[in-house]
């Protein structure tokens, strides 16, 4: 898997439109036709990128109909809403007034719909989850589902309810929807590898967007357009981007989650004004319960080796991403097939998980996945090690106490518009 074949995902899908349905690529999905069930109403929350590709996958399944849409900003709704109506007529059923805007916007679109698509920044996923699930609604969320271990622990509880209301949740996780990733953990599974010994996962790649301050901007406005970087929105980027490698370690481990944590990160070409207060580079040992350990590398560099890749090493081999090799370094094992595309196989299986009323919920790995980020997040801040009961524990909570135009988001600039960032032993983990 390389970086552009990964970064090609779903906020290009509108432009390119190509896609390989999973109907196609993955035998048993559900093709909805007329007599597959009534027509399910969808409301997208979140209308970046993001967002429009989500929407887009979710109207390439028939029998779906997008009813309601929020977003922090009419100006996202807006060219959301005229690319998806461009390509899906009259199956975008959105009048102006099913366009919520502003941070409460939510509720009601979730309340027009059976469905409901959680694609904003991280930070607001556990509250909208929660909303969605007291509700009765079908979810599918975006990756990762929170930022703290607040937020963790309120989409873990969440997803208890769901699963009491019977309702699916899929996440957007999409490596687990992937036949080259399906393949390989069989062959896992089945001792291609021996033991699992150690894994080693890369997120290592250049930077993402950055969006300029206008004049007149409040503070949150400001630090809500340029999302990516604050914590309390974002995570961090070890938690918003590399939580796609942490979890495949997660999965091939067979379900299991690191105990601890121990790394280092800082700022090294990130480091103006316009980067708010994250890290630019994350190293973390993360040790499981048996002693066995993953090694994990996050970074935003330009002008370096980059590599969006996970390895699974185990006493006769090694698995990749549809490969296995043996101990000398030979290739034993290739995936074949043809993959599909697993961003719109996730949502095949959504609609076929509803409609077959079978049992679904993806927030319980993803919510540990998250945590895994999270905790490593915290041990390269402060520079202690950090266990997983500290980090689901935690009583720090990112979220601002209000949220309006004219509130306190949290981080501050100082006089020379540096967003502090933060320094290991002397940043607080409880």
């Amino acid at each position: 898997m390389t970086e552009k074949s990964i970064l090609a995902d779903r906020r290009g899908f509108l432009k390119s439109g190509a896609l390989i349905t999973a109907a196609t690529a993955m035998p048993g999905i559900l093709r909805a036709q007329g007599g597959a069930g009534e027509e399910l109403k969808i409301a997208l929350v979140g209308c970046g990128g993001r967002g429009s590709g989500a929407a887009a996958q979710s109207l390439n399944v028939p029998g779906t109909r997008l009813v309601a849409m929020a977003d922090a900003f009419p100006d996202n709704i807006d060219a959301a809403h005229e690319g998806l109506k461009q390509q899906y007529g009259d199956r975008v059923d959105v009048p102006k007034e099913r366009r919520f805007v502003g941070f409460e916007g939510y509720k009601a679109a979730i309340d027009a719909a059976d469905v409901v698509l959680l694609c904003t920044p991280p930070g607001f996923r556990p509250a909208h989850f929660e909303y969605a699930v007291e509700k009765g609604k079908h979810v599918f969320m975006e990756k990762p589902v929170a930022v703290d271990g607040p937020g963790i622990r309120k989409v873990l509880e969440a997803a208890k309810q769901a699963d009491a209301k019977k309702l699916k949740v899929v996440c957007g996780l999409q490596r687990r929807y992937q036949e080259s990733y399906l393949e390989t953990l069989k062959q896992v599974q089945d001792g291609a590898i021996g033991d699992f010994v150690a894994s080693q996962v890369y997120w290592v790649g250049n930077g993402v967007w950055v969006k300029d301050r206008s004049p007149g901007m409040s503070e949150m406005e400001y630090q809500m357009r340029n999302w990516y970087y604050f914590n309390w929105i974002c995570g961090d980027h070890i938690c918003e981007q590399h939580v796609h490698n942490l979890d495949v370690s997660n999965w091939f481990k067979g379900g299991k989650h690191p105990v601890k944590a121990l790394g280092m990160g800082g700022r090294t070409q990130r480091v103006g004004k316009q980067f708010g207060e994250i890290y630019d580079h994350f190293y973390v040992e993360y040790t499981y319960e048996d002693g066995t350990m993953m090694n994990s590398q996050s970074r935003h560099w330009n002008g370096v080796a980059s590599r969006i890749s996970e390895t699974i090493t185990g006493t006769k081999g090694s698995a990749y991403p549809g490969m296995i090799k043996d101990r000398s370094g030979k290739v034993v094992w290739r995936f074949r097939g043809q993959d599909n595309n697993p961003y719109q196989t996730e949502h095949d299986r959504l609609y076929d998980f509803i409609r077959k009323g079978v049992a679904h919920n993806d927030a319980y790995h993803t919510a540990e996945s998250t945590l895994t980020a999270i905790m490593g997040r915290m041990a390269c801040y402060t520079g202690h090690e950090v266990t997983w009961e500290q980090a689901l524990n935690s009583s720090v909570d990112t979220m601002p106490k209000v949220l309006a135009w004219d509130a306190d988001p949290g981080p501050k600039a100082g006089p020379d518009g540096m967003y502090p960032s933060p320094v290991p032993g002397s940043s607080s983990i409880v």
